[in-house]
């Protein structure tokens, strides 16, 4: 059964849900560290600042995440969605099951 823009609707809006809680969980993660010298080792304080670069690079992967999201649901919106944007051709119903917010087919994925 092909993938319905209803239900590609519904899987994008569930991830959008699913990447707000992961923000909300990765919020304090993000904050900046405390540079404390009386409570923290040196040691713990460069593993804070690791911990908070790897927050940050999580937090722009949803970002980004969000984003072809919500160009994904325009399409939706316009009756583009299912088509590649490079080529026009419709994108494998696999390829959409796997990822509904992926924007060209697996040939243009791939450069060829």
């Amino acid at each position: 059964m092909p993938l319905s823009p209803d239900t590609a609707r519904d899987l994008l809006q569930a991830r959008l849900r699913a990447l707000d809680e992961e923000d909300a969980l990765g919020r304090e993660a993000t904050a900046p560290v405390k540079l404390e010298q009386d409570s923290v080792g040196r040691l713990s304080r460069i593993d804070a600042m690791q911990m908070q670069a790897m927050a940050l690079a999580q937090q722009q992967r949803r970002v980004r995440q969000r984003r072809q999201i919500e160009a994904a649901l325009a399409r939706i919106g316009t009756g583009e969605f299912g088509y590649c944007l490079a080529c026009g051709e419709a994108i494998a119903e696999a390829r959409l099951r796997n990822n509904p917010a992926v924007a060209t087919c697996i040939a243009c994925a791939a450069g060829t």
